[in-house]
C-alpha cells in the first residue's frame, strides 16, 4: 500500500510539472505572437513616415521655382534647395532605410531588448529627417507664394493710402500748417509703389520686402498724422495760446490785486509750455507726432488746473478776511472778559472758595489770549506784505480760531464756575425764606389746634431742622462762602423741614379725624355699652397724645352699630380737614 500511494504521489508531481510546462510553452508562445504583431505594426508606420517625407508638394515647388529663374538671386535660392533636396532624398533616407532594415533583423532574431532603444533612435532620425524637409518645403513657397502675398498686401496698403489722401483733401485747411510735408510724403509713398512694381517685375524679392516695409510705416505713419494733426494743430495754434494769455492776464491782476502766487511759477510754466509746444511742432514738420497729442493735451490739463488755483485762492483770501474779523471781535471781547475777571479775583476769592487750578487756568488762559492776538497781527501783517499765499494763510487763520475757539471754552467753564458760585448763594438765599416760611407754617399749625399734648416726634423733628437752618445762615454768613458744603446745608436744612411740615400735618390731620369720630360715636353711647367702652377707650388715648390709635379705637366702636362706617368718616373728616 505504502508503494502504491508512493507511485501515485509521484505520477500526480509529474502531472503537475508537465501542465506547469505545458502553460509556461503557451504563454512564450503568446507573448511571441503579440511582440512580433506589435514590432511589425511599429516598423510598418516607420516605413510610411519615412516614404511620406519628400512628398509630392517639394518636387512641384522646386519645379515653379525653375520656371521662375529670371535672376542670379533666384538662380541661387534654386541651386541652394536643389542640393539640400537631394541630401535629403539620397543620404538622409538611405540612411533611414538601413535603420529600419537594422530593426527587422534584431526583431528576427528575437533581441527584443536592443529593439527598444534602436526604436528610439530610428524614431528620433525619422523626425529630424521630416523636419529638414517641412523647413525646406516652407522656404519654397515664402518665394512662389510671394507675389500673391505681396500683391494682396500692396493693394491693401493703395486702399488705405486712398482714404488719406481723400481725408486730407476734404479737410485740407486743417492740415494748413504741415501741407508741405504731407505733400512731400505723398510723393515719397508714390515712387515707393512704383519701384514695387519694377521690382516685381525683376522678381527682385530682397528689394520687394524692403519697399513693402517703408510702405507699411510711410502710410501707417501719414494715417497717424491725418488723424491727430487736426486736434494737435487746434490746441497748439489757438487753444492753448489763448489759454495761456488769459492765464496771464488773471495772474497780472490777482498779483496787483494783492495776492501771491509765486508758488504757482505762472511765468516760468508759461514759458515752457511754449517751448514744448514749439517741439511739438519742429517734429509734426517732420510727420513725427510721437507723443504729441498726450503732451498738448496734459499742457492743456495743466492750464485749467490753474483756473482752479485762482479760484481757490480767491476764497481763501474771503475766508481769510471774514474769519480775520470774526477772530479780532472775539479775541477783544474775550480780552476784556479776561481782565475784568483777573481784576475781581481778589474779590471773588474773597467771596467764594475757589481752587488754585482754576486761578491758575485763568492767568493760561489770560497769556494765551495775548498769544492769539500776536499771531493774528502776525498773520495779518504777512497778508499785507503779500508774503504768503492766502491759501496758506487761510489755513494759519483757521489753526487760530481752533486755539481761539479752544480758549474760549476753558473761559466759559471758569465764567460758569463763578457764576454758579454766585446763583447758588442767590438760591440759598431765596430757599433760606422759603424755609422759614415752612417752618413757620407748622409751628403755626400745631399750635392752632388745641391738642391736649403735642407728640415727642414734633418736637424732634423740630428742633433737627431748626439746628439745620441755623448751620445754613451759618455757612451763608462765611467768608470765603464754600459752596458745595452750602448746598448741603442748604439740602439738609429743606428735607428736614419738609420732613417736620408733613410731620404737623399728619398729627393735626389724625387729631382732628379721631375727635370727629369721637363726637359722630357719642350718639350710640347710651344705647350700647360696647360702644360707649370703645369711645372711653379713644378719649383717654386723645387726651395721651396717642391719636392714631385714639382714631382706630373710636371706627372699631362705631363699626359695631354701623358697619363699614368708618369709610364714610374718613371721607368726612379729610373733607373738613380740607376745609379747615
Amino acid at each position: 500500500n505504502s508503494d502504491h500511494m508512493s507511485n501515485n504521489i509521484k505520477l500526480l508531481c509529474l502531472t503537475y510539472v508537465l501542465l506547469v510546462v505545458a502553460i509556461i510553452i503557451v504563454v512564450i508562445i503568446l507573448v511571441s505572437k503579440h511582440n512580433k504583431k506589435r514590432y511589425g505594426e511599429i516598423l510598418d508606420n516607420l516605413e510610411r513616415e519615412k516614404n511620406l517625407i519628400l512628398s509630392a508638394n517639394i518636387y512641384s515647388e522646386l519645379s515653379k521655382v525653375e520656371s521662375m529663374i529670371n535672376s542670379k538671386e533666384i538662380e541661387n535660392k534654386f541651386a541652394e534647395w536643389k542640393r539640400r533636396f537631394d541630401e535629403i532624398k539620397n543620404v538622409d533616407l538611405p540612411s533611414l532605410t538601413d535603420n529600419l532594415i537594422m530593426v527587422e533583423d534584431l526583431f528576427s532574431s528575437h533581441r527584443y531588448k536592443e529593439i527598444e532603444p534602436t526604436l528610439a533612435k530610428v524614431e528620433l532620425a525619422i523626425y529630424h529627417v521630416k523636419t529638414k524637409a517641412n523647413y525646406l518645403l516652407e522656404e519654397i513657397k515664402n518665394l512662389t507664394l510671394s507675389e500673391e502675398r505681396n500683391r494682396e498686401t500692396v493693394t491693401k496698403l493703395k486702399g488705405q493710402y486712398r482714404n488719406i489722401i481723400n481725408t486730407y483733401h476734404e479737410q485740407e485747411e486743417s492740415y494748413s500748417v504741415i501741407k508741405k510735408p504731407i505733400e512731400l510724403q505723398f510723393e515719397t509713398i508714390d515712387k515707393l509703389f512704383s519701384a514695387f512694381e519694377i521690382a516685381m517685375d525683376a522678381n527682385s524679392f530682397s528689394d520687394i520686402a524692403k519697399i513693402i516695409k517703408a510702405l507699411d510705416d510711410s502710410i501707417n505713419n501719414l494715417d497717424l498724422v491725418i488723424d491727430e494733426a487736426p486736434e494737435i494743430i487746434l490746441l497748439g495754434v489757438k487753444m492753448l495760446p489763448k489759454k495761456m494769455s488769459d492765464v496771464g492776464s488773471i495772474y497780472s491782476k490777482m498779483t496787483k490785486d494783492g495776492f501771491n502766487l509765486d508758488y504757482l511759477a505762472i511765468e516760468y510754466n508759461i514759458n515752457e509750455a511754449e517751448k514744448k509746444i514749439a517741439d511739438v511742432f519742429d517734429r509734426l514738420n517732420v510727420l513725427n507726432l510721437e507723443d504729441s497729442s498726450l503732451e498738448l493735451k496734459t499742457i492743456s490739463s495743466y492750464f485749467d488746473s490753474i483756473y482752479n488755483d485762482f479760484d481757490r485762492e480767491k476764497l481763501a483770501r474771503n475766508e481769510f478776511n471774514e474769519l480775520g474779523k470774526s477772530i479780532a471781535s472775539k479775541t477783544t471781547n474775550l480780552s476784556k472778559i479776561t481782565s475784568n475777571l483777573v481784576g475781581k479775583m481778589d474779590k471773588i476769592k474773597s467771596d467764594f472758595s475757589i481752587r488754585n487750578e482754576d486761578i491758575r487756568n485763568l492767568s493760561i488762559i489770560e497769556v494765551s489770549i495775548k498769544g492769539i492776538m500776536e499771531d493774528y497781527d502776525m498773520l495779518i501783517n504777512h497778508a499785507k506784505k503779500r508774503k504768503f499765499a492766502f491759501s496758506r494763510l487761510d489755513k494759519e487763520m483757521q489753526q487760530l480760531n481752533m486755539r481761539l475757539l479752544k480758549v474760549e471754552d476753558q473761559l466759559d467753564d471758569i465764567l460758569r464756575l463763578i457764576n454758579g458760585f454766585r446763583e447758588d448763594e442767590a438760591r440759598a438765599r431765596d430757599q433760606l425764606e422759603e424755609i422759614k416760611t415752612l417752618l413757620s407754617g407748622s409751628k403755626e399749625k400745631i399750635n392752632s389746634y388745641k391738642l391736649p399734648l403735642v407728640p415727642k416726634k414734633y418736637y424732634t423733628e423740630l428742633s433737627e431742622a431748626t439746628e439745620a437752618i441755623g448751620d445754613m445762615v451759618k455757612e451763608l454768613e462765611k467768608k470765603p462762602l464754600e459752596v458745595e458744603v452750602l448746598n448741603t446745608r442748604v439740602d439738609t436744612a429743606r428735607d428736614l423741614t419738609l420732613k417736620l411740615y408733613k410731620t404737623t400735618n399728619e398729627i393735626v390731620k389724625t387729631a382732628s379725624m379721631s375727635e370727629h369720630a369721637i363726637v359722630y360715636g357719642n350718639r350710640y353711647r347710651s344705647t350700647n355699652p360696647r360702644v360707649n367702652e370703645g369711645l372711653k377707650k379713644a378719649e383717654g388715648l386723645f387726651f395721651r397724645g396717642n391719636f392714631k390709635a385714639s382714631l382706630e379705637s373710636a371706627i372699631n366702636a362705631i363699626n359695631i352699630v354701623e358697619p363699614g362706617i368708618h369709610e364714610r368718616l374718613l371721607a368726612e373728616s379729610k373733607t373738613d380737614y380740607i376745609g379747615q
